[in-house]
């Protein structure tokens, strides 16, 4: 028998495989296709302070190996989430979830994590900080040390709870910011959010996205989420959540070896409603076939050589 169990910041998941944000929905909308409770974890929505309507569309178009999107946090705003949203999932998952939180301002995320951290059913925060500081010029917060650490900080002042930030890849040297949100008190991190990127018509000869650029996410992008999570590995002390391109058990285990301690599929979910599920019950053999006995056993194994 192999072991898949891994920890996160003290708790423990049954697997290392958690639907991504954005690409789950609030779980629930899932569980009418199978059981959820299967799933290591679950990353729901990014939530914001208020409502949020998103971009204009078209705000979706396919790519060679991957998906743009420029959605813009579609979310009905924090107090729905909790008032309307979570009871949803509680009803059909019974293990603690990453709660997702985006902002625009230092307080936004603060409120928001605060309105939050009664909620029984989070276990960590999913701090997104790839969002534009609407005080700060529109540089998002991802791409800026001080502005990383300011987020982390706000914070970690109004929860206990293990709060993970998600690392924007679109910077110079994603280390730096990682090693900003570990001294500014971060229990671990969450990498990579996704690629600028774009597509162009060539009927119209325009963006085919009406926002022009989206994240670009899907397998194309895993081999630069691998480096920058195996980058990330060797700068900081704190657990990391892999993502990027994730879409077979293999790709799970290769996110480890990195140095990954538990993984998030996204973009595959959009593809495959049951790319989790299939993960899931291949992993076993799939550790058997490379004699893996215990995941914990090869986090960060690529570096041993």
């Amino acid at each position: 028998m192999v072991d898949t169990r891994v920890t996160l910041s003290g708790i423990e998941l049954a697997n290392p495989v958690i639907p991504a944000s954005g690409a789950f929905g609030f779980g629930y909308e899932f569980a009418e296709l199978y059981d959820i409770n299967i799933l290591g974890s679950i990353s729901f929505k990014g939530t914001t302070k208020e409502p949020r309507f998103g971009n204009p569309t078209p705000r979706i178009a396919e790519a060679s190996a991957g998906l743009l999107n420029s959605v813009g946090l579609q979310n009905p705003g924090v107090n729905k989430v909790i008032s309307e949203e979570l009871p949803k999932l509680k009803k059909c998952f019974n293990k603690p979830v990453l709660a997702n939180v985006s902002g625009f301002s230092v307080e936004d995320y603060a409120y928001t994590c605060e309105k939050l951290d009664t909620e029984d059913c989070i276990g960590w925060f999913e701090i997104n900080i790839s969002c534009p500081n609407v005080h700060g010029g529109g540089l998002a917060f991802g791409t800026d040390p001080k502005n990383a650490a300011a987020v982390t900080r706000a914070v970690k002042k109004v929860t206990n709870k293990p709060v993970y930030i998600k690392l924007s890849p679109n910077v110079t040297d994603i280390t730096e910011i990682a090693k900003a949100c570990e001294a500014a008190g971060a229990d671990g991190l969450s990498l990579i959010n996704t690629l600028l990127g774009m597509r162009i018509d060539l009927k119209t000869k325009k963006p085919v996205l009406t926002n022009k650029t989206g994240g670009f996410s899907g397998p194309a992008v895993k081999p630069v989420a691998l480096r920058m999570v195996y980058d990330v590995y060797e700068a900081v002390k704190i657990p990391i959540i892999g993502m990027g391109g994730i879409s077979t058990a293999e790709d799970v285990i290769e996110m480890m070896l990195a140095g990954a301690r538990a993984t998030e599929v996204g973009a595959a979910n959009l593809i495959e409603p049951f790319a989790c599920k299939n993960i899931i019950e291949n992993l076993p053999a799939v550790m058997e076939k490379y004699n893996i006995k215990s995941l914990n056993e090869i986090i960060g194994g690529a570096h041993n050589g």
